[in-house]
């Protein structure tokens, strides 16, 4: 910024009235895009702001998880993919010291989450043992796209990257300060180096 202020400097004659007034009139101009961006890149980059409803129908703060990184899938039961739960389960118990896995059940792709949310909870523990929490089940994308996943699939408020949900079993791994970080689609394993590598 200073070298960039110097730079100014040099190519508008500091001695010339109407230069100067050009040159205050642009730096007050850059000062508030500056500004700007700074505070909507703050306002963009946070997931604890956010509360959700929790399968079981209690509160969910994500505040709650700050200093752990999160990974939120979009869940089904009757899906191609389901059997990756029990990779998501894998990855939380080995490293649920410093991560976060939350599970949103979602029927939008093919209809392959049609149960209950108490069905839901049953399956998941019968076949799978999951353990880690699962949100209540809400649309991922379309017209009534819960909030949290606008968040997730839009740069614009992120502040990182635009996603486009097309299936089940998509992730999306979020610091610990709650930024985001990275999004996998249906087809990287919970267990793949891909996103072992940023727990490590």
């Amino acid at each position: 910024m200073i070298e960039f202020i110097n730079l100014i400097d040099i190519t508008i004659n500091i001695n010339d009235k109407k230069n100067n007034s050009i040159k205050l009139i642009f730096m007050k101009t850059l000062l508030s895009i500056l500004l700007m961006a700074t505070v909507l890149t703050t306002n963009a980059q946070s997931i604890h702001s956010f509360t959700v409803k929790s399968i079981d129908g209690k509160t969910l703060n994500l505040a709650s998880f700050k200093g752990k990184k999160i990974l939120i899938v979009n869940t089904a039961s009757k899906c191609g993919y389901t059997p990756q739960y029990e990779g998501l389960e894998k990855v939380y118990e080995q490293y649920k010291d410093k991560l976060v896995i939350l599970g949103f059940p979602c029927n939008q792709f093919g209809g392959q989450e049609p149960g209950t949310n108490e069905e839901i909870v049953a399956f998941c523990k019968k076949n799978y043992g999951v353990s880690f929490p699962l949100a209540d089940k809400i649309d991922v994308k379309g017209d009534n796209i819960a909030p949290i996943y606008q968040w997730l699939t839009m740069k614009s408020k992120n502040g990182i990257l635009d996603a486009s949900i097309g299936w089940n079993f998509n992730k999306f791994l979020i610091d610990e300060n709650g930024k985001m970080m990275a999004y996998f689609p249906s087809n990287t394993k919970p267990d793949s180096e891909d996103i072992l590598k940023y727990l490590k």
